[in-house]
């Protein structure tokens, strides 16, 4: 398998696993090789494999990509709606793992679906969100190393952003790293 990306779905020794993280790593001396990050997603269970060249071992596996839009969610789920078909789907709180930071209402993500049953969400790789709390700057922050300061997003999320941002504009936040990307608006 030549094409390895987050959020794959792959078969693994006979069982079917996510690639939830992935590092491709050329030293400088010797072979480059690709360490990888599975989970099993009928045990959860996470574990990190290390391959050289290409990686045989895992292969490709036919899933079904849907466009769903987040509704909300209870202790056990959270529940999408199928944008072809307006159905409700529910998706284990164990499947969105830490996605679930990330979701705001009326959020389009693509889950991919194996025999009928949904394996794993993705999101846009950046998504804005309106700023609802963000504490004023204070003279003398930048000069005492302070360039960011902690704001509270309308999903509930907290991220470090520039000392300009203010409460309502939008801003872009990257959902690989969790990290501020720029201001939308």
């Amino acid at each position: 398998m030549s094409d390895i990306r987050k959020w794959a779905i792959v078969k693994f020794r006979g069982e079917l696993c996510v690639i939830t993280d992935f590092q491709h790593i050329n030293p400088g001396k010797g072979s480059a090789f690709t360490r990888v990050k599975l989970k099993n997603v009928k045990t959860g269970k996470v574990v990190e494999e290390t391959f050289k060249g290409g990686a045989e071992e895992l292969e490709n596996v036919e899933t079904e990509h849907r466009n769903l839009q987040y509704l909300y969610h209870d202790d056990a789920n959270y529940y999408f709606m199928d944008n072809t078909n307006y159905e409700q789907v529910g998706v284990g709180a164990d499947i969105i793992g830490d996605n679930a930071k990330f979701l705001k209402d009326d959020q389009e993500v693509v889950a991919m679906f194996y025999e009928g049953l949904p394996v794993t969400i993705e999101l846009p790789r950046k998504m804005e969100y309106k700023v609802i709390e963000s504490p004023d700057a204070v003279k003398g922050d930048s000069a005492a190393g302070n360039v960011t300061k902690v704001i509270k997003l309308e999903n509930g999320l907290e991220v470090n952003a520039p000392l300009f941002i203010k409460v309502g504009d939008i801003i872009k936040v990257n959902t690989e790293t969790g990290e501020y990307v720029e201001r939308a608006n």
